[in-house]
Formats: structure tokens, sequence, C-alpha cells
């Protein structure tokens, strides 16, 4: 889930240096120094300087005098015309909400309100990422947020053939768009290297409140997935079918064998009902994708999901559910599962 987050001090900055002389890798180092490998990236390169070498060449090295200098220089620059220059702590405070717990900018904001902590100023959302452009935080660039803007390349037009027999998303009755009714839920699934990871990650997410299931998947296969839904078939009990009323999936070939997902484990006949989105339509899965980009902030693209522990999947599960919404007035998907399970228990 991520080390944690504090200011690096000019010995820590030395004890860089010696380590980088000695061949240490940034991850060891890190580990060393209990922070995360990005800070010790980012320091690197603030204390970079180009050096001239005894034949002439010339190499970019690490020193620690200058990255302290960069550090106090900006200091300097966020202080007392900047708003939040007077209020160090805040800043530590936002610094270590959006780099430690990985926090959104106005979520960072609304839990001082939770928390009831108490500054002398006050930030808008706006200012925060305008601070984060012009550099003003030491350790949060526009890298740490959890939605950055991205460059579109264009791509060429792929055909994709249907690989199921299942009812399209068309098919789907209309009330479920609206998100009002509870039990309607989206899966994928969240994949490491290809030819690298074996593992995967099942991902459902119901619509209405947001919850969220990561389930382990040995092989990314058809076969893996029917076992992961027989075994929250089980866990779940008569309930699931009450909860589990619907599953939106897309194409990809681990979601080949609808019969397979839909047939009840537990009892005869069907379990729940399954549709498939249009091809190359994941906008028709919108929890999902933001969802996904939510795990990707604890196991980014690259990793290799066979080291990444089921403990650790657990952990990002629960930090997804507690994570703060604005779209439920700082609320949690956690919460809103709760009550809609309580209305459930209560008929």
């Amino acid at each position: 889930m991520g080390k944690k987050w504090r200011q690096l001090k000019y010995e820590d900055r030395l004890k860089i240096y010696a380590w980088l002389q000695d061949k240490t890798s940034v991850a060891t180092i890190a580990k060393r120094l209990g922070v995360c490998r990005q800070t010790i990236y980012r320091e690197i390169k603030r204390g970079e300087y180009v050096k001239r070498n005894t034949d002439y060449t010339e190499s970019t090295v690490y020193d620690p005098y200058v990255a302290e200098e960069h550090y106090q220089k900006k200091l300097k620059e966020r202080g007392r015309d900047l708003k939040i220059g007077s209020d160090l702590k805040l800043l530590h405070y936002i610094e270590k909400k959006i780099v430690d717990e990985k926090r959104s900018p106005a979520a960072a904001l609304h839990e001082i309100k939770k928390e009831g902590k108490e500054f002398t100023v006050t930030l808008s959302t706006n200012t925060i990422y305008s601070y984060i452009k012009k550099g003003i935080f030491l350790n949060i660039t526009m890298e740490d947020l959890p939605e950055k803007k991205k460059q579109h390349k264009k791509k060429k037009v792929k055909v994709q053939k249907r690989v199921q027999a299942g009812d399209s998303i068309s098919q789907r009755p209309e009330h479920i768009d609206f998100r009002e009714e509870f039990g309607h839920w989206e899966m994928d699934t969240v994949v490491g290297p290809q030819g690298k990871s074996k593992k995967v990650m099942l991902v459902l997410t119901e619509r209405k409140t947001r919850k969220e299931i990561i389930m382990e998947l040995k092989r990314h296969t058809a076969a893996e997935v029917v076992k992961s839904l027989n075994k929250l078939e089980r866990k779940w009990g008569k309930m699931f079918y009450k909860v589990f009323k619907t599953i939106t999936v897309d194409n990809g070939s681990e979601f080949a064998d609808f019969e397979g997902m839909e047939k009840a484990a537990r009892r005869k006949g069907s379990r729940v009902k399954l549709y498939y989105c249009h091809p190359y339509s994941s906008c028709e899965r919108g929890s999902n994708e933001n969802q996904n980009r939510m795990i990707r902030r604890h196991v980014p693209k690259g990793t290799d999901f066979d080291t990444v522990s089921g403990d650790t999947v657990k952990q990002i599960e629960i930090w997804i559910n507690n994570y703060p919404r604005r779209l439920f007035n700082y609320g949690t998907a956690e919460e809103r599962f709760n009550e809609e399970m309580a209305k459930l228990e209560g008929c």
C-alpha cells in the first residue's frame, strides 16, 4: 500500500549520495529510508548536475548539496507571498494525504473537516492544483494525482468479433442505466505485463453504491472467472441472488463462457444475468473504468501481479471502498453498500 510519507533531510541526502556511489538500487534506497521509490527518483532529479570528467566528457550525477540548495530555495519561494506559506503544517498535511494516503486534492480538503483539523489558512481545490503545477509542493507532482491529463495517440481501428453468444447491453433493461436500483454490477479484469504475470485481478463494481470486490485469478481464463463466481456464490449464500442481479462485462476472452457464469453452483437454474458491452465501448462500464484507475494507483501498469500478495489485494479493496467520494457528498462506497444491505435484510 505504499511507504509512509515524510520530508527528506540533508542527512538523508548524504546517505542517498553514498548509496548511489555504491551502485545501490533506488528500490533498496527507498526501503532503507522508509519512503516510496518515486520520492527517491524526484530527489535524484532535484540534485542532478552536469559534471565534467577528466577525459573532457560530461556526465550527470547526484549532489546532495545541490539537492539541499534546491529544497531550501523552494521553501523560500513558497513563503510569504503564498497563502499556504504562512501555514506549513497545512502544506505538510496535504502532501501526506496525497502522497501517503493517495487522496485527491478535493478529498484531502474534505478530510480536514472530517478530522476536525484547524489551520490558519483555507485553500480551494483549484488553488492546490495550481500550487502542484507550479512546483510549490516539493513532494507532489501531477503524476501523484489520481486523475492526470492523458495524451491521446491515434490508434489503428480494429474490428473485434464478439467472443460469446450472450445478450448484448442493448437488451439490458433501461432502468439499470439510471443506477437507482441496487444489485447491478460491472465486471472486468486488471492484468499485469503480457507474458510475465500469470495472476490477474477480477474486479466487480456495484453500479449504485460503487462497492468494489477484487478477487485473484490464477490464470487469465474463462474457467478461472467461472470458478471465482462459484466461490462468490458460496460465500454469499442465499443473499447472492438478491445482491447480484445482473453483471455487465466486455468482450474479453475471459468472459466467453456466459453459460458457466450465469449457471448457479448452489441451486438449479441461473444465479445472475450477464450482459455484454459493445466492442471497444469501455464507457458502457464507466464504474469499472474509474475503479480500475484507483487500483492502478497501488499497482501501476508494468507491475508483475505474481509478486502482489493476497493481503495487498485485500488492502486495496478496503482502501477503495472507504475512499471519500464527492459523488456521495464525501461518504464512502462501503457506507452506501451497507445501507442497501440493511434494506435487503429488513425485508
